[in-house]
């Protein structure tokens, strides 16, 4: 296969002769200084067989994601390839944040506490470009670079919403409460809007039933363990 795009924790692959797009699931993780973190923009590290965990907990909330009516670009994982097929779309550099509560950068940002609930929950969009260090991004700035198209800022936010029902219930289900995650959002040629990218402990933070906020390893193998994924 062409590799199309090599990222932190994924790879994007082309089959030419098929023209038929995946994910290949990588075993790095991002953080830094020897501390895991889904929000850090560096590799952290890697650990053996982090990829297919990864995978096989994508697999299970895209399916749940289409299963509640929310559109997404998964059409088919193979775990033991660490390959997941996905939808030819058009995936603007942006990441879409919704918070339930104040944690990480945001923190730093403002010089808030961690913890303090947002109700409802907050929204942020940032422009993915490690070297500025992922900057807040307005929908006039996505329109002024080319990024989106009209419309389709708020037809993204409507979707990261209607995800953070979804995945919060669920969480919930394991005794789990979301603090925060962060999606990515593609489009096809009709400019229809799709969840891309992944759904792991590598896009959000949790607090658990004793209040700790596992780091992503830890969250997954928790996952793995409650859910016998």
């Amino acid at each position: 296969m062409k590799t199309l795009y090599s990222g932190k924790t994924k790879d994007v692959l082309l089959d030419e002769e098929k023209n038929i797009v995946h994910l290949l699931f990588k075993d790095s993780m991002t953080g830094e200084n020897g501390v895991f973190d889904p929000g850090s923009n560096t590799v952290g590290g890697s650990v053996e067989g982090k990829g297919k965990i990864g995978l096989a907990i994508s697999k299970y909330f895209f399916e749940l994601m289409e299963n509640n009516g929310i559109p997404t670009h998964y059409l088919g994982a193979d775990v033991e390839k660490g390959l997941m097929q996905v939808r030819n779309l058009t995936v603007p550099k942006l990441e879409f944040v919704l918070r339930y509560f104040t944690a990480g950068s945001m923190c730093r940002r403002f010089t808030l506490p961690e913890g303090i609930p947002f109700d409802p929950p907050y929204a942020e969009v940032t422009l993915k470009d490690d070297i500025q260090g992922d900057p807040l991004i307005s929908e006039r700035i996505c329109l002024m670079k080319g990024l989106l198209k009209e419309g389709q800022y708020d037809e993204a936010q409507a979707i990261v919403l209607k995800v953070g029902e979804v995945l919060r219930k669920e969480l919930a289900t394991l005794g789990w409460t979301l603090i925060d995650f962060k999606i990515e959002v593609g489009y096809d040629e009709n400019g229809k809007m799709y969840v891309a990218d992944e759904i792991t402990p590598d896009i959000w933070r949790i607090r658990d039933e004793n209040g700790n906020i596992p780091n992503q390893l830890d969250c997954s193998r928790m996952l793995l363990a409650k859910m016998g994924l």
